[in-house]
């Protein structure tokens, strides 16, 4: 059977990356949550390419992956779409919409904990960005968090037309009302979350986390630094994936993109799941020594000397 062609419908954005030295526990008092005001001393601020699908895309490029990138950007991110064609990412398919690039921003605390903030701009556009021209095609979309509206339209169209999707949420499981993600996680064969997204996605439909654990063929979460869990009707058992270990964080945000890079390069590819997830931790143990999403680099082959390194074990492609 061929290769599926993995199509990314995702953000395309601006980051601006903010760290402070606190901790968000030492300037929180829960008896005061409801007329919560915090203010910091920011001591690093970075601007930098990001948005969900162009991270996940960009990472896919560096391990040879020629994803298709499904989005929409403003008249200023020429220079954006360059870098990405000439990593090998197909952009044709990216609008060129009158309203700003989207843009995200996050602040990051000692502990690496964030609070971050996303603008769709451009984004608001992507409702016309369609997954239609791909239905009877060997494609996987991988609808990640964008446009509200747009992540509905996306999920009714693979629904009614039998393409095989990835349902990754991440910063708009707040947003999204619990029927979108009810509907969005009933057609999924992979569901992608972090361990605290899991949580508000259990309150907002109302199932326990380990029955929504097991409501999808796969479920994807991730530890941070204690790496992931794998679960779903196609897991016998569960699966505990440790991260890379001893890797200095230098900026957490892209790490979860950068997994799902890895995770999905394996995954379209037949390896078996726990070689996906440590394929995932690896690309993501690159993506967290740089500040910014899109800032580190690698090769195939690197992946593949860090894997064999880390897991004793060697990484057939």
């Amino acid at each position: 059977m061929s290769r599926p062609q993995l199509i990314l419908a995702g953000s395309i954005a601006i980051d601006r990356i903010m760290n402070f030295k606190g901790k968000y526990r030492d300037l929180i008092q829960p008896e005061k949550v409801h007329v919560l005001s915090i203010s910091v001393l920011v001591d690093k601020l970075q601007h930098s390419h990001g948005g969900t699908g162009a991270n996940i895309a960009y990472n896919l490029a560096l391990l040879g992956e020629q994803p298709i990138l499904l989005s929409a950007v403003g008249p200023e991110a020429g220079d954006y779409l360059k870098k990405l064609q000439q990593l090998g990412v197909d952009v044709s398919h990216v609008y060129i919409s009158t309203l700003p690039t989207a843009s995200f921003s996050t602040l990051t605390d000692s502990e690496d904990n964030q609070v971050g903030g996303f603008y769709p701009g451009a984004m608001s556009d992507s409702a016309t960005l369609s997954l239609i021209p791909w239905k009877n095609q060997a494609v996987l979309a991988v609808i990640s968090a964008h446009d509200p509206s747009a992540m509905r339209q996306q999920v009714e169209e693979c629904t009614q037309n039998s393409i095989r999707y990835v349902y990754d949420v991440g910063q708009q499981v707040a947003t999204l009302p619990k029927e979108d993600l009810l509907t969005g996680i009933q057609g999924a064969e992979l569901l992608f979350a972090n361990d605290y997204e899991l949580g508000l996605i259990s309150q907002k439909i109302n199932q326990p986390e380990f029955t929504l654990m097991s409501a999808v063929p796969i479920c994807v979460t991730t530890l941070g630094g204690k790496g992931c869990r794998i679960t779903g009707q196609k897991v016998p058992e569960t699966l505990n994936v440790p991260a890379v270990p001893g890797v200095k964080v230098i900026d957490p945000t892209g790490a979860g993109d950068a997994f799902r890079a890895g995770f999905l390069f394996g995954y379209v590819r037949d390896l078996p799941l726990e070689k996906c997830a440590k394929l995932g931790s690896v690309v993501a143990s690159f993506a967290i020594t740089e500040h910014g999403t899109q800032e580190h680099s690698f090769t195939l082959k690197d992946c593949q000397t860090k894997y064999n390194q880390v897991y004793k074990e060697k990484l057939e492609l």
